[in-house]
């Protein structure tokens, strides 16, 4: 039987765990892991040291957490974005592009905190992460292998060529400040879909495909 008391419970519990992998990440981001005390956490987020402890047995413990929200994130939200674009298997391949790049503008901090911190894990934290990262670009892989099939595409490394759209949605977190200069986020994200598939695009397939390969 549903219960609201317990429902209410646990949504107020996702979001105070919520609130606090985003001060985490702010955090971590500006000043690095190891000079992130529990205490500044604790102000940052605006609740006790003791409820930070209900979730997180240590630091490390945290930072693991905001790095593996980016990567459920993306384990969530791709899948969706790729049901949701329909059977062509190259818009797919685009919706897949901008759910990753949605991802890493909504976690900024944390996509940063991945590369720059992910080494001060323990072997089971950073082959956490591995794993999980395997499996997030997988739903793209197999989107560039059916275009492939499909005759859409050129024959292309699948693998290699969905793991460089997943590096060129992390550069927009890593880079911000030099593609800000020219593009904002949108822009960014239409310029990279249009300059990643006009180099796989079968020829006689470009102008099917003309408003994704638009660099204007």
């Amino acid at each position: 039987m549903f219960d609201p008391a317990k429902a209410a419970s646990e949504a107020r519990a996702t979001l105070r765990k919520r609130q606090l992998l985003s001060a985490a990440a702010r955090l971590m981001a500006r000043d690095g892991a190891d000079s992130v005390s529990m205490h500044a956490l604790a102000t940052e987020a605006s609740v006790s040291v003791g409820l930070i402890y209900r979730y997180f047995g240590n630091k490390e413990d945290l930072l693991l957490a905001v790095i593996v929200e980016v990567l459920d994130a993306f384990d969530h939200q791709v899948p969706a974005a790729i049901e949701a674009a329909g059977t062509d298997p190259v818009e797919r391949i685009a919706a897949a592009f901008a759910a990753y790049c949605n991802v890493i503008n909504e976690h900024r901090d944390a996509a940063v905190l991945s590369y720059r911190e992910s080494k001060s894990l323990g072997a089971e934290g950073r082959n956490k992460i591995k794993e999980l990262e395997i499996s997030t670009v997988l739903p793209l892989q197999q989107a560039v292998l059916e275009a492939i099939d499909a005759g859409r595409l050129v024959r292309v490394d699948a693998e290699l060529f969905a793991y460089n759209l997943l590096l060129l949605a992390h550069a927009w977190a890593l880079k911000r400040w030099y593609f800000e200069r020219s593009f904002d986020f949108d822009t960014y994200v239409r310029k990279q879909t249009a300059v990643a598939l006009a180099a796989v695009v079968q020829a006689e397939h470009r102008a099917s495909y003309s408003h994704l390969l638009d660099l204007s």
